[in-house]
């Protein structure tokens, strides 16, 4: 008999203690501020999906733009090369032209 008493004392005091530790936090009007919380988290998980995507799109330019620069970078050392080092079939195509006006 003295177990229920006493679990009954903790738990109105359990009781109790919620009770004044919400009319502390959300006033008089509990119910109205439980909608404003969830718009401010329903506006928080926007915020941050808006983070997310702007984040996503920002490393996707970055990497379309590194690719582009890497593509021109092998683009003018191809023709570093070509300039440099001719190709020896162009060199005898015009030798084996030369070649045949002479005859």
């Amino acid at each position: 008999m003295a177990r229920d008493y006493d679990s009954q004392l903790l738990e109105s005091v359990a009781v109790r203690r919620r009770r004044m530790r919400d009319a502390l936090l959300f006033g008089a009007q509990r119910a109205r501020r439980t909608a404003d919380e969830r718009f401010g988290k329903m506006f928080a998980g926007i915020a941050i999906a808006a983070v997310l995507c702007a984040g996503c799109i920002g490393w996707s330019f970055l990497q379309a733009t590194l690719a582009k620069q890497k593509a021109e970078e092998n683009k003018q050392q191809q023709q570093q090369e070509q300039l440099y080092n001719p190709t020896p079939s162009a060199s005898a195509s015009g030798a084996g032209g030369k070649g045949a006006e002479k005859q």
